[in-house]
């Protein structure tokens, strides 16, 4: 019986994936990431830019040493408020500090992997295989994503306690 409910949920859920209006599932144990819907605003371009944005951009532009900003920030430019506060976080917490950069990188693919964000995935690795990671140890760090998302499902279904030697 408990079968038949397991494979009647699948079938439901893979039935969903491909309906009409539901293409904004973005994947599960049965599907791959699918692109995000394209938005209906336009990026702020740095010519159309307010004087708050574009001090924004320049510092970007000047911290990360590149010609132009990255879409996120085209788009996050619409509200200069949450674009000036984003950047200030992003800029603190991923400056060299115990973590190396590389670090951090390769910390951000894994969150931007497990949260399903494409773009996310798409940035971080490129800046954490500038940072030094290679081929081996992306690799090795889906497979460690892929292990501990599943062991958390495990222990969260089961609802495991935290044994006495683990509290802290």
């Amino acid at each position: 019986m408990m079968a038949l409910r397991m494979a009647t949920l699948v079938q439901l859920i893979m039935d969903c994936r491909g309906k009409p209006g539901n293409d904004n599932i973005k994947g599960s144990a049965f599907g791959v990431l699918k692109e995000p819907r394209m938005t209906t605003l336009p990026p702020i371009e740095y010519a159309d830019a307010s004087p708050q944005v574009r001090a924004v951009y320049d510092d970007i532009k000047k911290t990360r040493n590149v010609p132009d900003v990255n879409n996120f920030w085209k788009y996050l430019a619409r509200d200069p408020v949450t674009l000036k506060r984003t950047w200030e976080s992003v800029k603190e917490v991923m400056a060299p500090g115990v973590l190396d950069p590389l670090i951090k990188e390769m910390i951000y693919v894994a969150v931007s992997v497990t949260n399903g964000c494409s773009y996310c995935i798409a940035t971080h690795t490129v800046a954490a295989r500038k940072a030094g990671m290679t081929e081996a140890m992306f690799g090795e760090l889906m497979a460690v994503v892929g292990m501990a998302n599943e062991t958390n499902r495990l222990a969260n279904g089961y609802r495991v306690p935290i044994d006495a030697s683990l509290k802290t």
